[in-house]
């Protein structure tokens, strides 16, 4: 129900413009210094005509100083961040575009949305190319295909197609109810049957990442990797996730009829399946710990911190430090940390939660702006809540914000990663609140890890594959009792993440 959460600068971005109608001719706005000023003529002798005028988009030193104070601890994060947006205004140079007014009142207001949408992507999108393509003569184009339409949803969907030539499945528009749905779940409550979904950029198909545990979905076993098909007999080619998840959320009480195609199935008819699925109240918690008890190899009892992180919210790092505290109080000696199937989230987040566990001055994430320049995002003084060995849990369900925390955690040397290799989304979106409520997401950074290693499309591979083959151990002692040890301590992957930490305990890594 909840889609992927992209990689995001922040969910509440200031709207750019303040637009003003007036009866004259031309729409006209400040633009980068960069930009030389030029000029859009369209068919307007029949039409009634329309200035636009706006505030420039951003005053650049109020937006670092922003970036700022969300980045608390991070020395580079305003020039990592603030560089993909616009000299101050001062420099700016003046653009000038005259279009057709939609006649249809609900239509006009979406052509404003369109010349929002256009301005920030020309701006802010990763590739100065615009996927090779002449991104200011698609202005003049979309305009002339939207000004016959009759409704707002018609027009909506020309912008989602000229948004869709970029090639970036992560740069996109959603509806003001899509994105008011988008916040509720960023906050962590909601109503609806606990899925988390995504497009899979190579092939478009909307996928199932994870269930929460307990919730309607997970209760019909659906699991992750299925195919979401159609929803209430809605088929669902060529929608994104974000308007999935609105059909899946709902009234708690009511319920919604869905058609999965198993992952371990596709090609097959028999792995189509209907399921009904009743809506519920979600507590979207990001955060839940447990402490294992564990026997290391000479026989001491000692108490392992468990951590699972659902997703990269406001709240996960405050969470994250309160669990820890309170497992430490309890006289854990070591941790793990599951990131699987935390499909990511806020990049904030991300960052803040990676400054829990490591010290000094480390290089958390490298960001590259459209211009291939690369600025890392350090700690200042950093000072780890506990410095205890640490296993990091990933899987292909991992993706974005958990990829930037895990990569994070190994390449300064603090972590090992046990598990799969992740999803291998690495890029940034912005999020800004369109003038009509709407939200456009647009991709402004790629990332690399710490070590540089490039993660988009290609994902973090772990240091172990957890399969209890592995362990050096005779098999009987790896096959616990699973009527009297927790599901926990049955978990390969956990298992498997025991054994790493006695390695590191046995070498002295311990405090």
């Amino acid at each position: 129900m909840e889609p992927l959460c992209p990689n995001i600068i922040s969910p509440k971005s200031p709207k750019p413009i303040s637009a003003k109608l007036f009866p004259h001719r031309f729409w006209r706005s400040n633009r980068c210094a960069s930009i030389k000023k030029w000029s859009v003529s369209m068919p307007c002798a029949s039409y009634k005509d329309v200035k636009v005028e706006s505030k420039p988009q951003f005053n650049k030193q109020n937006f670092i100083e922003s970036i700022a104070k969300r980045f608390v601890g991070f020395a580079a994060a305003a020039a990592a961040l603030a560089s993909v947006y616009c000299d101050a205004p001062a420099f700016a140079e003046s653009l000038t575009v005259a279009f057709p007014v939609s006649r249809a009142p609900e239509v006009n207001t979406v052509q404003r949305t369109l010349v929002e949408a256009w301005g920030l992507i020309r701006e802010t999108f990763i590739d100065p190319t615009f996927n090779h393509q002449d991104w200011d003569s698609k202005l003049q184009q979309t305009m002339v295909e939207m000004f016959p339409l009759n409704s707002a949803d018609a027009a909506y969907n020309k912008i989602s197609g000229m948004l869709s030539t970029l090639g970036d499945p992560f740069t996109r528009i959603i509806s003001p109810k899509e994105y008011q749905s988008f916040r509720i779940g960023s906050d962590g409550n909601l109503q609806g049957v606990g899925l988390f979904i995504s497009v899979e950029p190579r092939t478009g198909h909307l996928v199932v990442l994870s269930c929460l545990e307990g919730s309607p979905a997970a209760r019909a076993g659906i699991h992750e990797g299925d195919e979401l098909i159609e929803i209430n007999g809605e088929r669902l080619i060529g929608i994104d996730s974000e308007a999935a998840a609105l059909k899946l959320r709902g009234r708690a009480g009511t319920s919604v009829t869905v058609k999965v195609h198993s992952g371990k199935d596709f090609g097959s008819q028999s792995g189509i399946r209907e399921v009904n699925l009743p809506r519920e109240y979600i507590k979207l918690s990001p955060i839940s710990r447990a402490i294992i008890p564990h026997r290391t190899p000479d026989g001491r009892l000692s108490k392992t911190g468990y951590v699972k992180l659902f997703a990269f919210s406001q709240t996960a790092a405050t969470d994250m430090e309160n669990a820890i505290h309170e497992l430490e109080s309890q006289g854990v000696h070591s941790y793990i940390l599951d990131l699987r199937n935390n499909p990511g989230g806020l990049v904030k987040a991300g960052l803040e939660v990676a400054q829990i566990w490591l010290d000094g001055d480390e290089t958390l994430v490298n960001t590259i702006d459209r211009d291939g320049e690369m600025s890392p995002i350090n700690l200042v003084d950093g000072h780890a809540i506990t410095h205890d060995p640490l296993v990091v849990l990933v899987n292909e369900g991992s993706a974005s914000a958990s990829e930037i925390l895990a990569g994070a955690l190994h390449d300064n040397g603090r972590a090992i990663l046990v598990g799969h290799k992740t999803f291998g989304k690495g890029k940034i979106q912005s999020v800004t609140e369109l003038h009509d409520g709407s939200a456009l997401f647009v991709t402004v950074a790629k990332y690399l890890s710490p070590a540089l290693h490039d993660i988009d499309q290609v994902g973090i591979a772990p240091d172990v594959q957890c399969t209890t083959d592995m362990l050096n151990q005779p098999k009987e002692s790896l096959v616990k009792n699973k009527n009297s040890v927790s599901s926990l301590e049955a978990d390969s992957c956990i298992m498997v993440a025991e054994h790493e930490l006695d390695v590191q305990e046995s070498k002295g890594t311990a405090s």
